[in-house]
């Protein structure tokens, strides 16, 4: 099997090859270190590449298959991780100046459960500053490219996972979604991404440890997920990371889900499906609109379920979305990292850290969260799944923060990422899957939004669609010249 074969597998794949010694966990990571160096060039989807680490990790999976022990589920496979993320040892730079010099002394839990589980962690993926925006550029390391465009943003926050995974670099990416970063990178490049109901992945330390401003933000929003080329690595990904932990308050059971089994019945037949193109008030570029609309009517004529046109009863929430980061963000510290920094920092965030946020504006972010959780209760009573598309628009070019038009009209820089963000208001699962790619040829996502915790029957449902709509063998031409 040569490095791009190996390059082409799943993590399921990859980790029954390695158990059955038909690779070993050495020659996995070395075509993923081959192929990183290849492309990384180019895409620049690594902050803090960790080749020799990696290396380091394999020795101990292949002397436990050697011995006959068990490597875990994820044996031998190469995983991303988005750096908010903490991996102990390794710097954690988040795109800022700030924290050029922060090296934790311990994982994040879900890192943890990655290492116990057999996997190898080949690096940091890039993100923009703290993860304050839905793109990848950041004032200390190369913007990352969308490998479907080198011209164009792969997205974000967790913009580095998502080129990472879409250029074949590793199967496993993980990303952090507090207003879409885990969706929006999966949808721009052609990825599958799960945002997890809230508390089923636990958050330590970031969003819990006051001790670090800037990464202990976003707590009542943050969902911690797998971004993969099929459902089914998702699914594997989740079933290794999920469940509660101490060291969360908020984490909850996951007794009720069985990840893994989901995709295994991957049958919705019978289910009602709403399909909303804008939720009632976005603006949406009209290809993406009849991208994510074809897709949907799929889940009627291939896997015989019940489709409607039905909007829930949203408002456009997104200035009190940023208010309720304001009241998560510590911005007592984080202000005095400006007054130190200022001059190095993107000036969307210096920005936001000046403003004056009042009482009444965080209150009425908590207020907004609230009408968005009652009107989605009210709404999810009679559909099993809402259906809409991921982002308003395709891949835009690197270095904006959004594009100023859509669909004809003069928008403001964020607005692009509306159809997202209230799910984290409501904590809600949901998957993002490929729904097709634009005339251009740039794939445009497909949200799928359960019912509160309903996780085990989104992971279905987007199996379901999966193997109607296979996408995973479908590469980027960047992609594919490296493999050939």
């Amino acid at each position: 099997m040569t490095n791009s074969d190996i390059c082409r597998l799943s993590a399921l794949e990859v980790s029954a090859a390695v158990r059955a010694k038909k690779l070993s966990a050495g020659e996995v990571v070395s075509a993923a270190l081959e192929h990183i160096e290849r492309l990384e060039p180019e895409i620049h989807a690594f902050c803090t590449p960790m080749p020799d680490q990696a290396r380091a990790a394999t020795v101990r999976i292949d002397k436990l298959i050697a011995d006959g022990a068990d490597p875990g589920p994820l044996a031998g496979v190469p995983v991303a991780i988005k750096d908010t993320i903490l991996v102990a040892g390794v710097p954690c730079v988040q795109g800022s100046v700030a924290y050029a010099d922060f090296v934790p002394e311990e994982d994040d839990i879900v890192v943890e459960r990655l290492k116990a589980a057999g996997a190898i962690v080949v690096g940091k993926t890039n993100v923009p500053e703290f993860a304050y925006a839905g793109v990848g550029h950041n004032p200390v390391f190369e913007t990352t490219r969308n490998p479907w465009n080198l011209q164009l943003t792969s997205g974000g926050s967790s913009a580095g996972s998502g080129a990472a995974v879409a250029s074949g670099m590793v199967p496993i990416a993980l990303g952090s979604d507090a207003g879409g970063s885990i969706r929006i990178p999966a949808a721009f490049c052609g990825l599958v991404g799960v945002k997890p109901s809230w508390g089923r992945v636990p958050l330590y330390p970031g969003c819990r440890d006051p001790r670090y401003p800037g990464l202990s933000s976003w707590e009542f929003l943050e969902h911690i997920g797998p971004m993969t080329r099929t459902v089914a690595d998702a699914a594997l990904t989740l079933s290794v990371i999920a469940g509660p932990d101490p060291r969360d308050r908020h984490s909850i059971p996951c007794d009720d889900v069985d990840w893994r089994a989901a995709t295994a019945r991957a049958d919705v037949a019978g289910s009602t499906v709403a399909f909303s193109p804008d939720l009632g008030y976005a603006i949406v570029e009209p290809e993406v609109v009849a991208i994510a609309e074809a897709a949907a009517h799929r889940f009627q004529d291939a896997l015989g379920c019940s489709v409607e046109h039905a909007s829930p009863e949203l408002q456009d929430e997104q200035a009190a979305f940023w208010a309720l980061v304001a009241f998560n963000s510590d911005l007592r510290g984080m202000r005095e990292l400006r007054a130190k920094h200022t001059a190095d920092m993107s000036p969307h965030l210096v920005d936001f850290l000046d403003r004056d946020w009042t009482a009444a504006e965080l209150t009425d972010g908590h207020l907004a969260q609230k009408r968005t959780c009652n009107a989605m209760a009210r709404f999810m009573r009679h559909y099993d799944f809402l259906l809409t598309p991921t982002a308003a628009v395709p891949p835009f070019a690197v270095g904006l923060r959004g594009p100023e038009m859509i669909a004809g009209q003069s928008v403001a820089p964020t607005k692009w990422t509306a159809l997202t963000f209230p799910f984290n208001f409501t904590g809600q699962p949901v998957a993002t899957v490929p729904a097709g790619w634009t005339a251009a040829g740039l794939p445009v996502g497909l949200q799928i939004i359960g019912r509160h915790l309903d996780d085990e029957r989104v992971l279905a449902a987007a199996a379901a669609y999966e193997a109607v709509e296979s996408w995973h063998d479908k590469w980027p031409p960047i992609v594919k010249k490296a493999f050939a």
